[in-house]
């Protein structure tokens, strides 16, 4: 896995995974936190942590290029 982005103070990591399923999307991972972002919709599965949505989706949309070509390296 690739961690591409920590937010609060290193709580959360935004992550590509390897060895996964499609659609092509990262995983947001921190304690028992696991939510899937989708890049073909940006749509969300699993429960945030309160406040961290507008931060982490902000980051992945500035960046959404370049998820895309980290999933391409290993999904291709």
């Amino acid at each position: 896995m690739t961690t591409k982005q920590c937010f609060r103070n290193n709580k959360y990591r935004l992550e590509v995974r390897e060895r996964d399923h499609g659609p092509a999307h990262c995983h947001l991972v921190g304690g028992e936190v696991d939510v899937i972002i989708y890049f073909d919709t940006l749509a969300t599965d699993g429960v945030w942590p309160r406040g961290l949505r507008a931060e982490v989706m902000q980051w992945v949309e500035v960046n959404l290029a370049d998820l895309w070509k980290e999933w391409l390296t290993w999904h291709t």
